[in-house]
């Protein structure tokens, strides 16, 4: 029997459509599997069914009500939970205060009635197998806790469907297995989940049923028992268009990166070895190490443990400016927060790592940095005005060739791209390969990651997979399709093969 029913869901932002006339179906005690690539518009159909923003058109039906506009307060009201990947708790509050918050539980004087709620947060907790003390405060807990907590917070209010968005990205697999558990237990009682994860082998373990979206329309839905691994990948990949080649193979020169068995935060045991010249591709799943691993290179996020060799030495980074003082640059993801600094203009941009590493002289010469400037404005096609001009005035595009300048300035010998062609259009994004592959014909070394894996095809000599913080396979250069990217990020490939 039905317990939700979502038809001919349509949105759009600004003109855009996101969602055509999706489709989706949750019986009663079941576990629903919500797939697709990023951007395919799973988290948009979430929010509109969490009441978030509405749906331009469409219809939905929950537990056999008919809703016409959808709020927030009304979905938590009928029994729709959202545990978002980004855990929504109060770290300065505690355990038992998180799940009462808003709805706690007074004496008739109108002071709290700690201990009741206190008791009812450790009957919960007894009930569920969940191991976590009511008064510890929850900075205290591990991510594995906090986990569970989110989903114990939304199951004490008796929520009838429960969506999980990459609920084990933080889980050890014990952890999964014990998360695992709880979820069959609940679905035994009848609770309903939504489970969105790229992790194929735990789709194919804890999932009864699955739907596909893919560009923001419905692709297929349908048993996960009828399907297999890898016609699941073949349905949120779907048939792309060829795009005009422009790899270029080159001539690599000596090893000038050595990683060996080097761990840190959000990475671990990576070993690979990276020779002058090359371009090599990072990529995996959001948040499976490969972002972090360029964060780490740079300082930015703390090494741990294994070594780093550079051009044949011992290495240890600990911080940015020692990176840089090394010869690494890197061109951070999400350009607005870790990029552009607005109130500087377009040359200030452009000089600002360069004068970090000679802070020494504590005096610029504009003439020097304007004849810099219009040097990598030529090289880099950079399409401005005045150099005087706000950095904001210029497109994304032109911004990211900006920051590319930035760090060439530094006369770095080690490039890391985090995300390069981000929020850019397809024309920026065709002149930024080109770029990266012209560096690389210099010499430059090229570190790229990115979760678009044409992109790797255009410029990659080999492309290293990340899973759950490791490398789980290093592709050639002709290896490099979508599909045989997705098996080994979500592993559905045998490790190694």
């Amino acid at each position: 029997m039905s317990l939700l029913c979502m038809r001919n869901i349509c949105k759009s932002f600004n003109g855009i459509p996101v969602l055509k006339q999706v489709e989706l179906t949750i019986e009663k005690g079941e576990v629903h599997a919500l797939l697709g690539e990023n951007g395919a518009g799973k988290s948009t159909l979430m929010n509109i069914l969490a009441g978030v923003f509405p749906a331009d058109s469409g219809e939905m039906e929950f537990d056999e009500k008919k809703i016409k506009k959808m709020t927030i307060q009304q979905s938590e009201k009928m029994g729709i939970a959202f545990v978002h990947q980004e855990l929504n708790l109060f770290n300065d509050l505690k355990v038992y205060e998180n799940i009462f918050l808003m709805k706690e539980y007074k004496r008739k004087a109108g002071a709290l009635d700690k201990k009741r709620m206190i008791r009812e947060t450790q009957q919960l907790f007894t009930e569920l197998g969940v191991e976590i003390n009511p008064e510890e405060k929850v900075e205290n807990l591990k991510t594995s806790q906090k986990q569970l907590l989110e989903i114990s917070k939304a199951l004490f209010f008796k929520a009838k469907l429960l969506i999980l968005d990459e609920p084990t990205t933080s889980l050890n697999n014990d952890e999964v297995e014990h998360l695992f558990q709880i979820i069959r237990n609940l679905k035994d009682k009848g609770t309903s989940f939504i489970f969105i994860s790229h992790k194929m082998p735990e789709i194919f373990q804890i999932a009864d049923r699955y739907t596909v979206l893919r560009n923001g329309e419905f692709v297929q839905a349908g048993k996960i028992s009828e399907i297999t691994q890898e016609e699941m990948t073949d349905l949120m990949v779907g048939e792309k268009l060829s795009h005009q080649e422009i790899y270029q193979a080159r001539e690599p020169g000596e090893n000038i990166l050595e990683l060996d068995h080097l761990s840190g935060y959000g990475f671990s045991d990576v070993n690979f070895t990276v020779k002058k010249g090359s371009i090599v591709g990072l990529t995996g799943l959001q948040g499976s190490g490969s972002s972090e691993l360029l964060q780490g290179l740079f300082g930015a996020v703390p090494v741990t443990g294994g070594t780093l060799k550079l051009h044949g030495k011992d290495c240890k980074i600990r911080s940015i400016q020692g990176a840089m003082k090394a010869g690494i640059a890197m061109l951070a993801s999400n350009r607005k927060e870790n990029s552009v600094i607005p109130d500087m203009s377009i040359l200030e941009n452009m000089y600002l790592s360069e004068q970090v590493l000679s802070a020494r002289h504590p005096f610029i010469s504009i003439g020097k940095e304007r004849k810099r400037y219009e040097r990598y404005k030529e090289m880099l096609s950079v399409k401005a005005e005045d150099p005087d001009d706000p950095i904001t005035s210029l497109s994304g595009g032109n911004q990211q060739k900006v920051f590319l300048a930035r760090w060439l300035n530094t006369e770095a010998d080690i490039l890391l791209l985090d995300n390069p062609t981000q929020g850019i259009d397809v024309g920026a994004k065709a002149e930024i390969y080109k770029l990266i592959l012209k560096l690389a014909d210099t010499g430059k070394t090229i570190l790229i990651n990115t979760l678009e894996i044409p992109e790797l095809a255009k410029v990659a000599d080999y492309c290293a997979v990340f899973y759950e913080g490791t490398v789980i396979k290093v592709l050639k250069h002709e290896e490099i399709d979508e599909k045989t990217v997705m098996l080994y990020s979500t592993n559905a490939a045998q490790k190694g093969e």
